[in-house]
């Protein structure tokens, strides 16, 4: 609703650390895992074993990202509120009127939580205080969501009296209805009118709420899905979930062998993984620098081209893998 970009630091967390591209890589999957298994156990019956198994991490892997597995639901919070923000952000800050402006920054919120309801159900538990989440972190998403509803006082009728509690009471019911929504996986786009209309009663009065509440519906942009691309020019192929996982694995594990990355990726079938190391090695994505001679290991290095791939890809997956759900069945994955 308007918040600017926030980026609430937790207490002593390693997760905030400075990182290298294949950590940044394991970080962001982890946080994809997260935010899988509590959207299906719930808070409490996730643990960090959880969000290992399905991020398909090692333990010590996990251990040199979090602290634990609240440290790594902060995180994920942490990058939630900061997508959230980036949707409406921009619409709040632009000219107009307090009304107005709040009204397009609730349409861009509410287009971004139904596009990614996953993602959304996990920020506005947490924001709500369902979500097992240190209270820090939801006192300053709080306080700032306060602060956009609470710039309505400044327009307040002329001679009325308003609650020094209303931005409290607005913010709470506003978070509440979305939050009920999301949890009920009903629709979002009929929530903006009559949202705006309980906002702006506090501050601006019946007829004004009245209004809001009869207004054509907001249409903020379509929001268009994040491709895997983009920073390398004159490159471009479809990226599996299976292909980000080998690219990563031998980004750890430099002159590897077929193996290796084989059990890193978590692929059981040894021909398919050969075939798919001489395929990305014939894109130029990677080389061997194994002695070719009868019973040696391969050993497999990113050339530089790949190495940008990879980075590319810790980009996306910081900003977009938390809020996408994948398959991955062995056989079956779907592209990035």
């Amino acid at each position: 609703m308007g918040a600017a970009a926030v980026r609430p630091a937790g207490p002593g967390s390693r997760s905030r650390r400075g990182r290298s591209v294949p950590g940044e890589f394991q970080h962001s999957r982890l946080l994809a895992a997260a935010l899988q298994e509590v959207s299906q156990r719930g808070f409490a019956h996730t643990s960090a074993s959880h969000i290992i198994a399905r991020a398909r991490v090692s333990r010590a892997t996990f251990y040199e990202l979090f602290d634990d597995r609240d440290d790594c639901l902060a995180a994920l919070f942490e990058q939630a509120v900061t997508q959230l923000a980036a949707a409406a952000a921009p619409a709040y800050a632009s000219k107009g009127t307090w009304p107005a402006r709040l009204r397009n920054a609730l349409a861009a919120l509410l287009a971004f939580l139904e596009s990614e309801r996953e993602l959304g159900a996990f920020a506005l538990a947490c924001i709500a205080g369902d979500g097992q989440i240190h209270p820090r972190l939801r006192a300053r998403v709080l306080e700032r969501l306060r602060g956009a509803v609470e710039d309505g006082r400044r327009q307040a009728r002329a001679g009325g009296e308003t609650s020094p509690l209303a931005g409290e009471l607005v913010v709470a019911g506003v978070v509440a209805v979305i939050h009920a929504r999301l949890q009920r996986a009903r629709p979002l786009s009929d929530l903006c009118n009559p949202l705006m209309s309980m906002i702006v009663l506090p501050y601006l009065g019946l007829a004004a709420a009245a209004r809001e509440l009869h207004r054509a519906p907001s249409h903020p942009p379509v929001l268009r899905p994040v491709r895997a691309r983009g920073a390398l020019d004159g490159f471009e192929m479809r990226v599996t979930y299976r292909t980000a996982l080998v690219l990563s694995a031998i980004a750890e594990l430099p002159g590897a062998s077929n193996v290796a990355i084989a059990q890193r990726a978590g692929v059981s079938d040894q021909g398919q993984i050969s075939k798919m190391l001489v395929r990305l090695a014939g894109l130029g994505l990677l080389e061997n620098t194994g002695t070719y001679s009868a019973g040696a290991a391969n050993a497999w290095h990113l050339t530089p081209t790949g190495g940008a791939l990879v980075s590319e890809l810790a980009r996306r997956f910081a900003t977009t893998e938390p809020a996408r759900r994948r398959r991955h069945d062995g056989c079956t994955t779907q592209a990035l």
